[in-house]
């Protein structure tokens, strides 16, 4: 979710720590600079729609047929940028307390929704373990419609796949004992019969059968971009909700990345960002959990150096902002002085910066086999997708709707809730104007972020 002009920026600012690559390159949207779906923007009618469903993946740097990860002192000095392990987002969110109390995830299950999938996640994910010491598990996947066959050489199959490996391998790092079904879709885009109405078929089908109890989602489109939008017919992107109304009436938890351009994001095209402020659904939908990005300060054994702030590095920034299209939902009563009259994203916010990426194994590009980094919010979703399905696994049942339960955790002391106040930081973009991190709720990283141990206690309930 980011623009042409982003990815020379990075790559010229990368250019320095060239020489440790095999061949560098850091891309910022869909890890294409054309847009999905080969730009393409027809509906199943042939006529032209200018929605478009992007990976939230803010972009790779990509270390061809490197062997092995880089620490983040190395990656400091070889890259220029920071890189983290899983490792270090369990020290990092103070997740290790849980997994001695046998919290992994067992027994529940997250649900990722990516299209076009990756056709060598088993492998990648074992290749992933093995380095981190993590367990295996078996990931169950789903294809949904007429997926076509695998081509490497097609940036937006290539794009998905890097999608789809960074939410398994960062689900499964975080709740390890969780099932993982990756459900992959066969259209990117959008309108119609195809697109985003196949990804919410998709998850329907799959909470009716009971087998959801978190499904995250690392994509998004601009609200903007709905047909009817500009006259304030909504129906286009309305009528997409059935899936997250499922969710609300079986318990299940829905996640979305509220994207990587800051208080902007993509216009018809898929690449030119808006010149003011716009948010994203489906983060923007009130009865999904939005979850923003922050910048950690981490050295080598996860131990934070500096306070989270909001991401904003020369890669990208942390979405949010309000929405277009809702208006401002009963639990954020308690905020209305900071979101008005409109729903406000995000709920809350992980790791995103590419600036502090991490590390991902990937094969299905046999070019570029090898560990790569990746940032964006798309990463945050998953990682918070693993702490959620925790607290299902401590509380003993689906949580369901999390957004009440986090504004009302908000009313409690820091040491007894577990969120933890981000006050640092702002997520203007491409010369839009974003929002300051101030003290509570705000618009550039929600209520904060979290110290799992805590957190996960204070939202089980237990």
């Amino acid at each position: 979710m980011g623009s042409s002009r982003t990815l020379r920026r990075a790559l010229a600012l990368l250019a320095v720590g060239a020489t440790a690559l095999a061949a560098g390159t850091v891309s910022t949207g869909s890890t294409s600079a054309a847009p999905t779906a080969a730009g393409a923007n027809a509906n199943a009618a042939g006529q032209r729609t200018g929605v478009h469903v992007r990976p939230a993946s803010a972009g790779h740097v990509n270390a061809v047929g490197r062997t092995a990860p880089l620490s983040t002192t190395q990656c400091v000095s070889e890259l220029g940028i920071h890189c983290y392990s899983p490792l270090q987002y369990r020290e990092a969110y103070n997740l290790n307390p849980l997994y001695q109390e046998g919290v992994t995830g067992k027994g529940r299950t997250i649900v990722i929704v990516d299209s076009f999938g990756s056709p060598t996640i088993q492998h990648d994910l074992e290749v992933f373990d093995k380095q981190w010491g993590l367990p295996d598990t078996q990931v169950e996947v789903v294809k949904w419609g007429d997926v076509p066959p695998f081509d490497p050489t097609n940036p937006d199959h290539t794009g998905w796949a890097g999608e789809a490996t960074l939410d398994v391998e960062y689900a499964h790092a975080i709740a390890p004992d969780a099932h993982i079904i990756l459900v992959e879709t066969g259209v990117a885009e959008t309108e119609g019969t195809t697109g985003l109405p196949e990804m919410m078929d998709a998850e329907q089908a799959l909470i009716r059968s009971g087998r959801a109890d978190v499904i995250s989602q690392s994509f998004g489109a601009t609200e903007n971009t709905f047909p009817g939008f500009a006259k304030g017919d909504f129906s286009s992107l309305t009528n997409l909700r059935y899936a997250f109304k499922e969710a609300a009436a079986h318990d299940v938890t829905v996640l979305a990345s509220s994207g990587d351009n800051g208080a902007t994001d993509a216009q018809e095209n898929g690449s030119d960002l808006y010149p003011y402020r716009v948010n994203s659904w489906p983060s923007s939908d009130p009865l999904v959990t939005s979850i923003g990005g922050t910048q950690l300060t981490l050295d080598d054994a996860g131990k934070r150096t500096a306070p989270d702030k909001v991401w904003h590095d020369q890669y990208g920034a942390g979405g949010g902002g309000v929405s277009g299209v809702f208006e401002r939902p009963w639990y954020q009563a308690g905020v209305a002085k900071v979101t008005g009259n409109h729903r406000g994203t995000p709920d809350i916010s992980m790791s995103a910066a590419v600036d502090g990426g991490a590390w991902t194994y990937e094969s299905y590009d046999p070019a570029r086999a090898g560990w790569h980094l990746t940032g964006g919010t798309s990463e945050a979703a998953p990682i918070f997708s693993g702490v959620v399905a925790l607290a299902d696994q401590l509380a003993g049942r689906r949580l369901g709707q999390l957004n009440w339960r986090l504004y009302g955790l908000d009313l409690l002391p820091k040491q007894w809730s577990g969120l933890v106040d981000v006050t640092t930081g702002d997520n203007s973009w491409d010369k839009v104007t974003g929002y300051q991190a101030t003290k509570g709720y705000d618009l550039a990283s929600g209520l904060g972020t979290i110290d799992a141990a805590r957190f996960v206690h204070a939202l089980a309930g237990r």
